[in-house]
């Protein structure tokens, strides 16, 4: 396995953690670490050795969504790396740790299964930053939560606590935050006692009848994003964020 500058890799028991590991940042998604995860998917979804891959963060956050200090144009591979997560054809697991902001809580509808730490929680922040939602949430979230609360949560930039996410069928479980990555691991290594021809099959026949119609809906919704953004209500959103200030999006 490659090593990598943003992410933490570490194998045991056919089961390899992945650990955004930027926890200064919160680990917010800069191009760097764009990179890295496209990589890193990809390379595993080729190592025979591996048969589950959990995903997690480094520190007090989970993935505290883009790094706004850096230009969009750096997270070049952003689509690519959505790509990865789609097509990967082993089971994917998240421990959520902390605050999960924007990718941070699109990918939990990428995810086979999703455990949060009681003291986490997620938000999509789209809207509040003059933005439209991405990663295949606006297909994978309905599904998993049914439209109306899909709708809520992406589009009122709100909080959701843990139990809420598991209310809406987001997330899997609750763990106290210092059992999570334990129990997280333990599910993990029962799927990786299983032979992996099974476990590939069994998620090819969940994801092959929805898959290129995710990929299309993250394509929409990044042409949404290109369109959107460096409009007058982001840039009214990153001036708001740069000053210290709410936002003011009367007349938008």
């Amino acid at each position: 396995m490659s090593e990598f500058e943003t992410l933490k890799i570490s194998d045991a028991n056919a089961v390899r953690t992945i650990e955004l590991n930027r926890p200064d940042a919160l680990n917010a998604l800069n191009g760097q670490m764009t990179n890295d995860l496209a990589d890193a998917f990809l390379e595993t979804s080729e190592d025979d050795l591996v048969k589950v891959v959990v995903l997690t963060g480094a520190g007090r956050a989970f993935w505290a969504g883009a790094d706004l200090k850096e230009p969009a144009t750096a997270r070049s591979r952003f689509g690519e790396m959505i790509e990865a997560l789609i097509d990967f054809p082993k089971p994917f697991l998240i421990a959520v740790n902390g605050v999960g902001v924007g990718i941070g809580a699109t990918v939990c509808g990428l995810a086979d299964v999703v455990v949060m730490s009681d003291k986490a929680r997620l938000r999509c922040p789209f809207s509040a930053l003059g933005l439209t939602a991405e990663a295949g949430s606006t297909m994978t979230y309905s599904q998993l939560m049914g439209r109306q609360r899909a709708s809520w949560f992406l589009l009122s930039s709100e909080w959701m606590t843990a139990d809420e996410c598991v209310e809406a069928g987001l997330a899997l479980e609750v763990v106290p935050a210092d059992e999570l990555l334990a129990k997280v691991k333990a599910k993990a290594e029962i799927l990786a006692a299983l032979p992996m021809a099974s476990l590939v099959k069994t998620k090819s026949l969940l994801m092959d009848p929805v898959r290129e119609k995710l990929k299309e809906s993250v394509k929409a919704e990044n042409a949404g994003l290109a369109k959107l953004r460096g409009g007058e209500a982001n840039q009214e959103a990153l001036a708001a964020f740069q000053e210290k200030r709410d936002p003011d999006f009367s007349g938008l």
